[in-house]
Parts: C-alpha cells; structure tokens; sequence
C-alpha cells in the first residue's frame, strides 16, 4: 500500500508519477524500496487518468452530513439499525475497492 500512497502524494502535489519520484518518495519515508514493484506501480498508472478515477470513486473520506432530525412517529428497534450501519459499513468498504481496483486498469 505505501507504493499506492506514495503514487498519490505525488498525484497530489503535482508531480510526474515516474520510477525515480516514487522511489525518491518511498526512500525519504524509510521504505525499502523494490524496484520491480515501483517499475509495475508506475507502468500500471501510466493509462489511468487518476482524477477520473477519484471522481468517480465514492468519497469515503468525506465527512457525512449532519442528519436532520424528524421526529416519526414509528421507530426502528437498535437491532435493526445497527444490522442496517453494518450492511453500509459493508457497502462502503466494497465500493473503495472497487475504486482501488480501477487505479490499475
């Protein structure tokens, strides 16, 4: 994974994912770096256009908004609204791999 955060710190600050930034990056943070894997990283996100993948990806690190509170007069048992927070959890954590999964073709 600290080969994807690297990638994407560069991503981020602008800079051309290549093997010499990624390996500059991984090496300032202590990384033992294996150049096979930095030359696979970077052949890989050579054909991808990262902010579209971004965009189109669910934002999982975006705070949720506040719930508006409507009082009903019918309310669910907490089994069933804890069973329900698991299921979306669930379908979260699905959809961020799926959005990993997209980084490399």
């Amino acid at each position: 994974m600290e080969y994807i955060y690297a990638a994407m710190l560069l991503h981020k600050a602008g800079k051309e994912i290549n093997e010499e930034n990624l390996t500059q990056v991984l090496t300032a943070a202590g990384i033992n770096v294996d150049a096979v894997r930095v030359k696979a990283l970077v052949a890989s996100l050579s054909e991808v256009n990262i902010d579209e993948v971004l965009k189109s990806s669910p934002t999982v690190m975006a705070a949720p908004a506040a719930p508006v509170a409507t009082p009903t007069a019918e309310t669910k048992p907490k089994e069933e609204e804890k069973k329900k927070k698991e299921e979306e959890e669930k379908a979260k954590e699905e959809a961020a791999l799926e959005g990993l999964g997209a980084l490399f073709g």
